[in-house]
């Protein structure tokens, strides 16, 4: 076992290395200049089309608000709370302005995605709306790029998963555990369960749970987040100043932090801002293909704001509050580093255990919304007759990802190699493409007009 976790950590470390992350960035920031800064001189217009599109009686399976809630749902998990600790721990506070850089320009990939989603989506024999790169690839490429959407359903179908499903399941137990002493069976017997009732009841009804939990949680992550930085708003200003200087220095050692480069402060800013909102990844125009709308164009302007929602707000909430307490440099990392600074922030046990319900709230949310983007990568490779089946080894695979630890090591870093595996042809495809998206995206604002 030693033997394939170091092959597979050699894969992931090249699979996540600087080619693939200038891939990922210089794609968003191609499309985010091809765009004229679209996605940000459009953002309050995202958010009245959002309210708008909450109630939507067009062709589609979810309105385009619920659409937006299941992507927000994969994507707003254990990297938020864990991955955003890890990631200043390692790069240093400088890794939190790349993150930011990295959410900026990811807007416009996110946009992208969903409006290729929804131009060149199908409907498929159970009359369900379904799309994604592997449909926008088939589609707008034409048939000599099949393989290549062969290939991300295959990669999609099997990463799932791992980053989608025992990860989480994992994060979830873990949390329970050591805020509330909850024996790791009884959690996964609880998820298996809940996962179960929300799974079988298709799109309508993961949709709904999303929609319904996704802002609860987040919304209340904020609240306490912010409560503490007025608490602390003293060192705020200094916390700011902080992570701007190390993004374009570095970080010396202070206390139990071991120093970062300019290099690792870019690097695991990048990567986590990757890891979080996932644009690029290709998962997010999954869901969105499902969306009640006839405007392609509206409907990728709502999907760009589950990136600034996920990584600007949710993810800076967590790494501010870690730098104002100023136990960044306490020598903990991931979600223990995050319970010691919510800990420390409320002066009480009650913010670890806050962090714990977030995380496992999170994780649930993100184990309901990848199995949408499984199954679906799974129908457009052996049809809806395998729905049933792929369902049935998700919820077994959950309750193994909460109960056993043996392997945990090896299923997240080939999760790791998959998800840049599904990117890859995620990204040719949006640059390829990228002349529909622009003309599109045109057309519409003339018409606005």
């Amino acid at each position: 076992m030693e033997t394939i976790n170091s092959i597979l950590s050699t894969a992931s470390s090249w699979a996540w290395g600087p080619v693939m992350l200038v891939l990922l960035l210089g794609t968003g920031v191609y499309l985010t200049i091809r765009l004229k800064f679209l996605p940000l001189r459009h953002l309050f217009y995202a958010f009245s089309l959002m309210w708008k599109g909450r109630e939507s009686k067009k062709e589609g399976d979810v309105s385009p608000f619920a659409a937006l809630m299941t992507a927000m749902a994969a994507t707003v998990g254990t990297g938020n709370i864990a991955g955003v600790a890890a990631a200043l721990f390692i790069g240093g506070p400088g890794a939190i302005f790349w993150m930011w850089i990295t959410a900026l320009v990811g807007m416009a990939t996110k946009y992208s995605e969903a409006l290729l989603a929804v131009k060149y989506r199908e409907v498929d024999e159970d009359e369900r709306h379904v799309g994604g790169p592997m449909y926008y690839i088939k589609n707008g490429m034409g048939e000599k790029w099949k393989p290549l959407a062969f290939a991300f359903a295959l990669f999609g179908t099997i990463a799932a998963f791992g980053i989608g499903n025992m990860v989480q399941a994992n994060a979830v137990a873990g949390a329970l555990e050591t805020a509330f002493d909850i024996d790791n069976k009884v959690t996964a017997i609880g998820l298996v369960i809940l996962v179960g009732l929300v799974l079988f009841g298709g799109i309508k009804r993961i949709s709904t749970t999303a929609s319904f939990l996704v802002p609860i949680m987040a919304v209340l992550y904020i609240v306490v987040s912010l409560y503490i930085l007025v608490l602390h708003i003293d060192a705020l200003p200094n916390a700011l100043i902080t992570i701007v200087e190390s993004a374009f220095t570095g970080h010396a050692a202070a206390g139990g932090f071991a120093g970062a480069s300019i290099i690792l402060a870019i690097q695991f800013g990048v990567a986590r801002g990757v890891f979080s909102n996932e644009a690029g990844l290709g998962t997010a125009p999954i869901a969105h293909a499902a969306a009640k709308t006839d405007n392609a164009v509206q409907q990728g302007h709502i999907a760009m704001l589950g990136t600034f929602i996920d990584t600007i707000i949710i993810c800076t909430m967590t790494a501010l509050v870690i730098m104002v307490t100023g136990v960044w440099t306490s020598g903990e990392t991931g979600s223990p580093l995050t319970a010691l600074a919510f800990s420390t922030g409320l002066d009480s046990d009650i913010g670890a255990m806050i962090v714990a319900v977030g995380l496992a709230v999170f994780a649930f949310t993100t184990l309901i919304g990848w199995s949408y983007y499984g199954e679906r990568c799974a129908e457009y490779i052996a049809g809806t007759q395998v729905i049933g089946g792929y369902r049935v080894l998700w919820i077994a695979a959950i309750f193994a990802g909460a109960v056993l630890s043996d392997y945990f090591n090896t299923v997240l870093i080939l999760a790791d190699v998959l998800n840049a595996l599904m990117a890859i042809p995620n990204l040719i495809a949006l640059l390829v493409l990228s002349p529909v998206i622009i003309k599109m995206t045109q057309d519409y604002l003339d018409n606005q007009r």
